[in-house]
């Protein structure tokens, strides 16, 4: 990896003050203590102990000792100053020139405990540390350099210059990077090595690689869609790695590389050195087959739901051209009530009266039958399809007989043509 990862942000305000300091970092990194205080107190000239006092505090924000100790901000001046009793317009170009602050240095890395960067084990820890993380997580380089800077300030070892933590950070994460790409790329057999190394391989008479092509998901809700949705998913399983165990893969760095696949060009991963490519695209085979299933299952998901609109729309239609008839077949039965409620007639002449007002046995036995195919319980909000009600399914839970309130005949036509769609997937070649 190449060193020049750092912003230009980044290495202008490494090891050096970047403004003025907020009121907390003022509270926690320059206040002085008693074992300041008594360091300072047998020093002479105020020049000499304003000029300690930075370069101890500036040592425990910065974690480095500037070439200018007097290159500070304002505040930082008047804060000590202040704590000092002493003037904060104090001449500090003596202290800056003079010999004194390169004594005040090795006094304050004796006296709290300063290292410098390459003494060990420190050294070796950091490395440690900066490897765990770049093996189990995908920060960028830029964030593990602030990290490494922060873990240095915090116990309490020099800062190195910049090209040097740049050079750790890049070496560390190459070296992690590498055994990536080894780890991976030993899992699958030669056969399946070569099964990946087709994915790159454009067939004669396409216009695009297999890898191009698993990498494009569906974007429309249809039945072509949900068939090829389908061949996606049976071209990523034939890979035959879905049973591999990549257990042992820290997943974040899996699924690094698995979008890198997904976003470079085919050649690009074959001129990628063997391990690599290997690796980069079992990782894309491992991390793209749940993605294939689950652009699978939406696809089917948002088509079912298209069906089962249509069938409410149709029973919608259907209830709307039936009611006409419904209406003159309650009519009937209303005129046919109206006599049964009538006292006036006897009880041998109420039969006759009631087929009088309806027009006749036949057109009463014709309304009843016709309330009976056109109507619905209450609680059921669309038109049944047939006279004889349909026994619930004991496959289907009782809860999903009124799912989306689509009646049950409604939902079984949806399923049929669905089922349709798979037919067609399995005939397909």
């Amino acid at each position: 990896m190449p060193v020049e990862f750092l912003t230009d942000d980044q290495a202008r305000s490494y090891g050096r003050y970047t403004g003025e300091p907020t009121p907390s970092q003022l509270a926690r990194y320059f206040y002085l203590d008693d074992a300041d205080r008594e360091l300072l107190a047998d020093r002479r000239g105020d020049h000499n102990r304003l000029g300690l006092a930075l370069q101890i505090v500036t040592a425990r924000f910065l974690g480095t000792f500037l070439a200018d100790p007097t290159d500070v901000p304002l505040a930082v001046v008047s804060s000590l100053a202040a704590q000092l009793g002493i003037l904060g317009n104090t001449d500090l170009a003596p202290y800056r020139d003079g010999e004194a602050r390169w004594d005040h240095a090795a006094l304050i890395r004796e006296r709290d405990g300063y290292r410098d960067f390459g003494e060990q084990p420190e050294h070796f820890t950091l490395v440690r540390w900066l490897y765990t993380r770049a093996w189990l997580s995908t920060e960028r380089p830029s964030i593990l350099f602030d990290l490494a800077t922060a873990w240095l300030i915090e116990r309490k070892v020099l800062l190195p210059g910049v090209s040097v933590l740049a050079r750790l950070v890049a070496s560390v994460r190459d070296r992690a990077a590498a055994r990536l790409w080894r780890a991976v790329s030993a899992i699958p057999s030669e056969e399946q090595r070569t099964h990946l190394d087709g994915l790159l391989v454009v067939p004669a008479g396409a216009r695009a690689s297999a890898l191009d092509r698993l990498r494009r998901a569906p974007t429309r809700a249809s039945a072509p869609s949900l068939v090829d949705a389908l061949k996606r998913l049976k071209e990523v399983r034939d890979l035959g790695v879905s049973h591999l165990d990549l257990s042992h893969i820290p997943v974040g760095r899996l699924t690094s590389l698995a979008r890198y696949a997904a976003t470079s060009w085919a050649p690009v991963i074959a001129r990628m050195p063997a391990d690599r490519r290997t690796a980069t695209l079992l990782a894309f085979a491992h991390v793209y087959e749940a993605s294939a299933q689950d652009d699978a299952l939406d696809v089917f998901d948002m088509l079912l739901g298209t069906l089962l609109t249509r069938v409410e729309n149709q029973g919608d239609k259907e209830r709307l051209r039936t009611l006409r008839d419904l209406d003159a077949a309650a009519l009937r039965l209303r005129d046919a009530c109206q006599i049964a409620l009538d006292t006036s007639f006897s009880d041998d002449k109420l039969r006759a009266a009631i087929f009088a007002a309806a027009g006749g046995e036949d057109n009463l036995e014709f309304a009843i039958t016709t309330v009976g195919d056109l109507t619905r319980p209450p609680e059921d909000h669309y038109l049944r399809g047939s006279a004889q009600p349909l026994q619930p399914d004991p496959a289907v839970p009782a809860d999903a007989a009124t799912h989306h309130h689509v009646p049950l005949d409604g939902r079984r036509q949806a399923g049929a043509r669905v089922a349709c769609v798979l037919a067609h997937y399995r005939r397909s070649p």
